[in-house]
Formats: C-alpha cells, structure tokens, sequence
C-alpha cells in the first residue's frame, strides 16, 4: 500500500490561521496512523456488504422476482421505482444528520442495520405471504430499503472519504468491488441454480434475499474495526429547510458541479432500461434458473474485473474518463442487447452492462468527493444521491409504461439516448475536478 505522506498544509498557502494547520496536519498524520487498518476494515466491509447487497441491485433477480408474483412489466416498474423514490427522498436527510458531527460511524451503523431490515423483510414476506401480498410487501420492503440506503450511502462514502486519503480511494473501491463482484457472481450463480430453481426452502427467490441479509449483516459488523478521525473543523449545526435554501446557491458558485449532477442524473435515467434488461433475454432464451443464474453471473462478474481496471485508471489519470469510458461501454452494450438471441449473445452483452454500470458507480461515487471542501462533502454526496435516485425511480416507471405501450426496442433507444446526453455533458462542459482538491 502506498505510504506516501499527506501533503503538508502551510498557513500561508492556504490562507488558514497557523493553529488551523496544524490541527488539519495532525489530522492528515492521524489517518496515515490508521490507513492499514481502515482500509482492510473498508475492503471487508465492501466485499460482504456489497457481495450480498448486489443480489437485491442486480437487474435479474428481483425485476425476475416481481414479474413473478405480478405478471406485468408496470408492476417490476412499480417495486423498483419504490426502492429509489425512497433513496432520494432521504439522501439530503442523511447530510443533515451527519454533517455537523465529527464522529459519524455510530450513526451509520444504526442506519445500516434499518437497510438489512428492508433486505430481510423482503425475503421473509416472500415465505410467509401469498403472492398478492408478498407483491405489495416486497414494494413496502424495497422502499424500506431504499429510504435507508439513501442515507447510508451519504454517511459511508463520507467515511470512506475521511478515513482513506484520495491517492488510494480508486484502488480501493477497485478492489472492494472487484472482490465483491467475484463473490458475488459465484453466488448468484448459485442463488439462480440451486436456489431458485430448486425451490430452496419453499422459495428460492426468498432464499436467495436471505442469503443476501445474512452476506450484508456479517459485512456491517467489520466497520466496526474503523478508528475514525475527528476533522479540526465541521459545519455548524442548522435546521434541514435551512440547508436546503443554501443549495442553489452552491449550484451557482460551482457550475462544474452542476452539470455533473445533470451529466450524473442522465446516465441515472438511462436505467429505465435495467428491469427490462432480463425480461427482453427471457423472451428469448427463457427465464429458467440456470439461465438466470448465467446472466447474473455474467453480469457481476464483468463488474468485478473491469473495476480493478477502472480503479487502477481512476488513480492514475482521474475518475473524467473512467466517467466517460464506462458511460461509451454502458450505451453500446444497450445497443447490442437488441440485437442478442443466444445464452451466450446475451452473457456477453450483460457482461457489457455490467462493465458499463460498474465503472458508473465507481467513478460518480468518487469524483464527487473531489469537487470541493471537506466541510460541504455530506451535502454533495447527498445531492449526488438525491438526484441520481429521483432518476432512478422515474425510470422503472417511464420504462415500464414504454414497455407496455410499445416495446422493449423503445425502451432500449431511450436508454441510449439518455447515456450519449450524459457522455456529451461531461465532455464538453466538466473538467477533471481532481487538480483543485486540497483534501488528498
């Protein structure tokens, strides 16, 4: 692991007082002290959470789950888009509620036991319920989830951002993602083969949900082993509607960062076509659990290779063009999907997606700790998360109802159509924010 020491923080260069630069050194050698640590507690933490946390995210087994339960392709819309409404609404909350502490570790693992409860609901309305509830349960439950994701999201990436210095954060979301999805695509290879097909303990979708709170509750337990710094300086505590008056004007002061947001919100949008992805393959390969459990694996296998790769190029060259790369292979794979009629045509093409969507959500989950200070970090993960997620729960539902009204193709142009708007935004009006931090 690179050792290297932080950078030092003069008085004079960065106009603080010379007591304010001392504090933010012995801050910096403060989370040096611990950098081993840390990270091999945010590796595992990664690995297990997300191993267990993609089988509720992946594109195949929950819009498979709720086609289901419900027969319609609205209805997927309807559950997924439950899941994000409930993310957005609560990401600004999460900013709030953490911005003004020094400590927030506490805080986020109350949370992130609220989010396992929405995982675990989930598997268990699907043993107990008959379908019709079982389908409104899992709506409640996918909500549940995503209400306190919303906030879990902005507090973790917030530690992460404190306890693990920039020069290192592409690597390690790399890795962690990397080991993560190499878990992950054994086990839903797993969860589609001997679970779903095999009607494991009644259920094998419930089955596979439980396994996924079991992965996710054992990951939580390893934060636990993060000494968390305190920084010299946070923002004062103020009311929510207060905070929300000062977000245009943080808009305006940085129009960079608002066509990020925009750039960000598009490619967001382009995920209307995500439910559907697996639906289109079943009508043409059929939907049994081994089919399911090749293209999951494809899938999350694709995002485990290619984040080592887009976490070794974020390091080396900033997260603009992994931005930007994935964004390319996002859209194309799109485009190809159309034209995949075989098992292994489709595989290849979910691979695609999963390269694409993965090197998504590792260059937005970092470059957005890169465009400012340290003290309005919570509020930019938080209005990163809000806006990506309204985008997300419009989506389902504008591609369900597309879905319904013309056809999967049409559902498949808008994504790409959405993507190329978030290519183009980035390329001509978002510069690599990486040179004007001061917090590496």
């Amino acid at each position: 692991m690179d050792r290297s020491p932080p950078a030092a923080y003069p008085a004079a260069s960065t106009g603080w007082s010379a007591e304010r630069a001392a504090a933010e050194a012995a801050y910096h050698a403060e989370v040096e002290t611990n950098l081993r640590r840390n990270f091999a507690a945010n590796l595992a933490h990664g690995l297990l959470g997300q191993t267990g946390f993609r089988l509720v995210t992946a594109p195949t087994f929950v819009p498979a789950y709720i086609f289901l339960l419900s027969g319609s392709e609205f209805a997927v819309g309807l559950a997924l888009a439950s899941q994000w409404l409930g993310n957005a609404l609560s990401s600004t909350l999460g900013a709030t509620l953490v911005e003004h502490r020094k400590r927030v570790l506490p805080m986020g693992l109350l949370i992130g036991w609220g989010m396992r409860g929405g995982v675990l609901g989930l598997a268990l309305s699907g043993y107990f319920l008959p379908d019709r509830w079982a389908l409104i349960f899992a709506c409640v439950f996918l909500m549940m989830f995503g209400l306190f994701n919303g906030i879990q999201s902005v507090i973790f990436n917030y530690l992460m951002a404190k306890v693990i210095p920039l020069r290192l954060r592409g690597r390690l979301t790399g890795f962690r993602n990397f080991a993560a999805g190499l878990t992950a695509s054994g086990v839903a290879y797993i969860g589609g083969k001997y679970f779903v097909e095999a009607h494991a303990l009644g259920n094998g979708y419930a089955t596979t949900f439980l396994a996924a709170f079991v992965l996710t509750s054992i990951g939580l337990s390893m934060l636990m082993m993060v000494r968390e710094p305190e920084p010299p300086e946070v923002r004062a505590r103020t009311s929510f509607a207060l905070r929300m008056r000062e977000i245009p004007g943080l808009l305006r002061d940085d129009r960079e960062l608002l066509y990020f947001y925009i750039a960000s919100a598009a490619a967001a949008l382009g995920t209307l076509a995500v439910p559907f992805y697996i639906l289109y393959a079943g009508r043409s390969i059929g939907l049994s659990g081994t089919n399911l459990g090749v293209l999951s694996t494809a899938f999350l296998l694709s995002q485990t290779g290619t984040n080592l790769i887009w976490g070794w190029l974020a390091d080396r060259t900033g997260n603009r063009i992994v931005f930007l790369l994935a964004i390319g292979v996002w859209a194309l794979s799109t485009l190809l999907l159309m034209e995949a009629h075989s098992l292994w045509a489709l595989a290849a093409v979910f691979a695609g997606l999963g390269a694409g969507q993965g090197g998504f959500q590792n260059s937005t989950q970092n470059m957005i700790l890169e465009f400012g200070t340290r003290e309005d970090l919570p509020m930019r993960i938080a209005m990163m998360n809000t806006a990506i997620s309204f985008m997300n729960a419009l989506g389902p539902l504008l591609g369900g109802l597309i879905a319904h009204s013309f056809s999967f193709f049409a559902v498949f142009w808008m994504s790409a159509l959405m993507l190329a708007t978030s290519f183009a935004t980035v390329l001509f009006f978002v510069k690599e924010p990486r040179a004007r931090n001061l917090f590496r």
